[in-house]
């Protein structure tokens, strides 16, 4: 009998506790005397992860005027909780290891999950967010759970994908119908037990329901248009073949006027091509 999610993260042991890096920087800025260069002597630890921020921050993702050459300017420049989701969404792309690769291309798994996490973050920015990092993390993790599943429970997600092929349903239908429950719920299950913010809890654990999440629909509604947007630009796969059909309400809760959509698509292709290039090589 598959192992529930919670069970499936806690047997996960290389993933069963979130980055240290992560962890470090929550105690940092968390200390009421710190600044923006205790935070930055954090990053500083890091060489390689220095090397991806300063990238990041420099890529057009942001599209600073100057050029941001030190962790202290880009702490000062770009914020202490968005540098901090930066350095999550980075560090996280380097601990799934061991995913069977007859289930899934990584490549192509990174490529759908960073497309997601820039259209959270395109239309995070239409509505005028004040972290709009928080959407492209919640982007970027939408989908680690089925990493999970394909990692604790290969021989069901071969089940799964192959149903889902056989009967042209969605993925995670077939997922609940031979597991018992979906890939979101297991994301879902890891956000909690890392102990993150209910934001991501919620963005991931119910990114194919968004109309499930109490606390946080901005945010898994972001994600959950997000999704369909990087499967309809074929911008990578994380194992799905249909595209998820649209969740009724979704686009109203955001709020964004659906006639500014194709400038939408055109801003996250835009963002995708330029930092695709960058940000990949991490999970490489």
């Amino acid at each position: 009998m598959p192992r529930s999610p919670s069970e499936l993260v806690k047997g996960a042991v290389t993933i069963s506790s979130p980055p240290l890096i992560y962890q470090r920087l929550m105690e940092v800025i968390n200390h009421p005397r710190s600044g923006s260069a205790d935070i930055a002597r954090v990053l500083s630890e890091d060489t390689g992860l220095t090397t991806r921020l300063l990238r990041i921050v420099n890529s057009a993702l942001f599209s600073f005027p100057q050029r941001i050459s030190t962790p202290t300017h880009a702490v000062t420049i770009v914020g202490t909780a968005q540098v901090r989701d930066l350095a999550l969404a980075t560090s996280v792309m380097t601990m799934f290891t061991g995913v069977p690769k007859e289930l899934v291309d990584m490549e192509s798994f990174w490529r759908h999950s960073l497309a997601c996490g820039i259209g959270a973050r395109v239309l995070a920015g239409h509505r005028r967010e004040d972290n709009v990092e928080r959407f492209f993390v919640a982007g970027l993790l939408h989908d680690v759970g089925r990493l999970i599943v394909f990692m604790q429970e290969a021989d069901a997600a071969t089940v799964a994908m192959r149903q889902s092929r056989e009967k042209g349903e969605f993925l995670h239908e077939s997922e609940l119908d031979v597991l018992g429950y979906t890939h979101a719920q297991v994301g879902g299950a890891l956000m909690h037990q890392w102990n993150f913010p209910g934001a991501f809890k919620e963005a991931v654990g119910y990114h194919h329901q968004p109309q499930r999440a109490s606390r946080f629909p901005v945010e898994t509604s972001a994600v959950h248009v997000a999704d369909l947007m990087a499967n309809a630009l074929e911008l990578g796969s994380s194992g799905a073949h249909k595209v998820p059909e649209l969740h009724e309400g979704a686009w109203d809760t955001l709020g964004i006027d659906p006639e500014l959509a194709p400038i939408i698509l055109e801003d996250v292709e835009r963002q995708y091509m330029d930092a695709a290039q960058i940000i990949l090589g991490i999970a490489a």
